[in-house]
């Protein structure tokens, strides 16, 4: 079946004779006939009935060409908005993030943004993770660069990469130069962390319930750079992503694992298909880069030790 079948089809019930169909999509009558009695033998039923010099649609043909017309409404609007794309986006978006994204992929996908569509603006706000959940679907902001939701009611997720998190320390700190570690170390150990209420946080917890370690939370913050900097000037440790960290940090960083904490970056949408062409286009270039991070990063935890949010 290809769009042409479609498009006869819909011609024919629009003028209900053979004639005037082949003359509204150019082609012989002929051609129009054969073209709908080839779409009616691979559906395997009869759309239309010919009574005499009058067509008469069929059962089938109620049930299937108002489908075949959505059909092609859709694929023709997908066409205009192409071609509307070529010429430039222009518009508003408003990306909700969190902290961690806020550090760099967001900021470099905005730069990219702009550098192909120069003409949009754009409000980045930073929250955590369940208000940027809440903020889209009371349509406060379009779209958002976060962690799986936890209730994705209303909501749709498309994940990037996946995301091992690491103890990190001074260079002073007796973990620093440990190769990997089990979190039941971390038993009594004291940490920054982030409030419980951060989805993040959450997962932590029954990554240590999970290998019954009681670490001793000493702080919490809700952003990650004043915690590496209380780390950097103590022998607290705080768990988060590697990214986190600038590449010259003197901050030792050590796997963990038995679980391993993962967490699984994404964009977020609502999922009532309404997307515009500034949100389509930040999304393309999120892709891009997320699939830049991830390669060569594979986590190498097994599924049944993971932790995820």
């Amino acid at each position: 079946m290809e769009l042409r079948h479609l498009r006869y089809l819909v011609a024919l019930q629009d003028c209900m004779s053979f004639r005037r169909a082949a003359e509204q999509v150019h082609v012989t009558q002929s051609t129009l006939s054969h073209q709908i009695a080839q779409l009616e033998s691979e559906l395997g039923t009869l759309l239309f009935d010919r009574v005499g010099k009058r067509l008469l649609v069929t059962e089938a043909g109620d049930l299937f060409i108002p489908i075949a017309r959505r059909a092609l409404q859709e694929v023709d609007s997908g066409v205009r908005a192409l071609a509307a794309s070529s010429h430039g986006v222009h518009g508003h978006l408003r990306i909700g993030t969190t902290n961690t994204f806020n550090l760099g992929l967001v900021p470099e996908c905005v730069a990219a943004l702009f550098e192909r569509h120069p003409t949009v603006h754009v409000d980045v706000v930073e929250l955590t993770a369940d208000l940027v959940s809440q903020q889209l679907l009371a349509g406060s902001i379009d779209i958002g660069v976060s962690y799986r939701p936890r209730d994705m009611s209303g909501l749709a997720f498309e994940p990037l990469y996946e995301e091992q998190m690491v103890l990190v320390v001074a260079p002073s700190h007796k973990f620093a130069r440990r190769k990997r570690l089990r979190m039941a170390e971390l038993h009594g150990a004291p940490l920054v962390l982030m409030p419980r209420e951060f989805a993040t946080r959450q997962m932590l917890d029954q990554c240590f319930e999970t290998c019954r370690a009681v670490p001793q939370i000493v702080a919490q913050m809700n952003t990650i750079a004043p915690a590496l900097r209380l780390v950097e000037h103590s022998a607290i440790g705080t768990i988060t992503s590697e990214r986190a960290l600038s590449e010259n940090s003197p901050l030792a960083r050590i796997p963990l694992e038995a679980p391993t904490p993962i967490r699984t970056p994404g964009i977020v949408w609502r999922d009532d298909g309404a997307r515009t062409a500034p949100m389509r286009s930040f999304a393309a270039i999120v892709r891009q880069v997320g699939a830049h991070r991830a390669k060569g990063r594979e986590v190498p935890a097994k599924r049944s030790q993971r932790r995820r949010v």
